[in-house]
């Protein structure tokens, strides 16, 4: 069966080195951890591959210990280097199909998507869930025009469209998050929320209690 079947998306840490205040990357992730978190992207776009490597070696350590899943930004070939769960793809990332080829039936496989026509081919690509966004202004990655501050609308038509489970990224802080999960969004992707937080255990709790609440609202 594949994983994503049974996986909560509610608080979903995207890692991010440089706005860890000095931190590396598996402590944030450890602390994350004990604050609850439900998955972690291991991401560190702008580090070199051979340092990723060994980054997501001991990240690999400690979701496995917690039963955390991990997947991996972009990069099939160190999701399968690293065991990882599966990958998260991108609009110039390889297809969902040979993701799959490459890592397992049973792998876990997101997709970046930001309209509706977007998120339903990427679920008729065979993707596991959708990362949908950048909904609010966000400094943590370069996004085009078209794909900034799509809004809580946005995400509301992408739930509507399809049957995968969807998650809200971009801009995302505790005080926002109830409102995206009442927007319809399963759970909530951050990078700064978790990562810069003067304590990042409190802060994935504070997050998933923001989702908790959405959730209660509907």
């Amino acid at each position: 069966m594949n994983q994503a079947a049974t996986l909560s998306f509610g608080t979903y840490l995207v890692t991010q080195s440089s706005r860890s205040e000095g931190r590396s990357t598996p402590e944030i992730v450890s602390a994350a951890i004990a604050g609850g978190v439900d998955l972690v992207q291991l991401r560190e776009k702008h580090t070199p591959v051979r340092e990723r490597l060994a980054v997501g070696q001991r990240v690999r350590e400690l979701t496995r210990e917690a039963g955390v899943p991990l997947v991996v930004n972009d990069r099939i070939d160190l999701a399968s280097a690293i065991q990882a769960d599966g990958v998260h793809l991108g609009d110039d990332d390889l297809p969902i199909d040979v993701a799959r080829a490459q890592l397992g039936e049973s792998a876990i496989v997101g997709r970046s998507v930001s309209t509706v026509a977007g998120a339903r081919r990427a679920e008729a690509a065979g993707a596991d869930y959708l990362g949908v966004g950048a909904i609010y202004r966000t400094t943590s990655k370069d996004t085009k025009e078209a794909e900034s501050e799509i809004g809580l609308d946005r995400v509301s038509a992408v739930c509507d469209a399809v049957s995968i489970p969807v998650v809200g990224i971009g801009g995302v802080t505790h005080e926002r998050a109830a409102d995206v999960i009442a927007a319809g969004a399963d759970g909530v992707a951050v990078i700064s929320e978790i990562t810069a937080a003067d304590d990042p255990e409190a802060a994935t709790r504070r997050l998933a209690d923001a989702v908790a609440a959405g959730r209660a609202g509907r």
